[in-house]
């Protein structure tokens, strides 16, 4: 097993890593909409996702991998509510790439964040 650890996107809040490589298979930890610097995005659902996105293109790069190589993702969303924006951003990430995928409501997210973002990828 790697490590993967990228300042390019939130260091852990806990005891765990940012995504961990075993054989050729790259797992993400689940990426909320914080800055490289750990400061919560203001703003809406789609704000929110847009920087989750950011954080997990940056994780996948440092693991040599890419939105591109996503086979798995999996979405928690505090409200259903925000299902369709969320979606749209989503779709504007895997436009022609769409890998499988599960979304989730949730009680509460880390940070009180509004969406937090998964993923499993192939490395390159």
């Amino acid at each position: 097993m790697k490590t993967i650890q990228t300042n390019m996107a939130p260091a852990a809040i806990g005891p765990y890593s940012q995504g961990i490589i075993v054989n050729n298979l790259f797992y993400s930890s689940g990426q909320i909409p914080l800055t490289a610097d750990g400061v919560m995005i203001e703003g809406d659902v789609k704000a929110q996702t847009h920087q989750v996105f950011k954080n997990l293109q940056a994780v996948l790069e440092e693991a040599g991998a890419s939105l591109d190589t996503v086979v798995k993702a999996t979405v928690f969303i505090q409200s259903m509510n925000d299902f369709a924006a969320i979606n749209e951003v989503y779709g504007e990430y895997f436009h022609t790439h769409k890998p499988a995928r599960s979304c989730v409501e949730v009680a509460r997210l880390p940070k009180d964040a509004l969406v937090e973002i998964e993923v499993i990828a192939l490395v390159k």
